[in-house]
């Protein structure tokens, strides 16, 4: 028995038979002549995702993205004093939340990202005074 199907690979658009061998009476099945044949309609256009935050260079004071993912919150405003260990946002990377502390003490001068915005590891997401 074969059985049609419409597939999409990279934008494009095949016509793919596959034959049930399970079905068949001889022990050797027949090669199928073709298998993959494109399809002459145009390709649906992705949808669009928007583009990151540009990655903001870190520097001496600042608090970076400890891993690639989407920033979920920032818990701290500009002029907020915070120490080491103080949880300063969430990202969140594989549907999994982790929390950014800070790794040094001042006073938060600028926040770089907001949420939603996607981050880089590294990536240095506010500056402490």
């Amino acid at each position: 028995m074969h059985k049609a199907f419409k597939i999409s690979v990279d934008g494009r658009s095949y016509n793919v038979v596959v034959e049930d061998l399970s079905e068949v009476d001889h022990p050797r099945a027949e090669p199928a002549p073709s298998l993959l044949a494109p399809v002459s309609a145009a390709p649906t256009p992705a949808a669009v995702a928007a583009p990151p935050a540009a990655a903001a260079a870190a520097g001496p004071g600042s608090e970076v993205a400890p891993l690639a993912g989407v920033v979920i919150s920032i818990d701290v405003k500009t002029g907020q004093p915070v120490k080491v260990g103080d949880r300063i946002g969430v990202i969140e990377a594989m549907k999994m939340k982790t929390n950014i502390m800070a790794k040094h003490s001042g006073t938060v001068s600028n926040i770089l990202v907001r949420p939603s915005d996607a981050v880089e590891t590294g990536q240095a997401i506010l500056t402490l005074a």
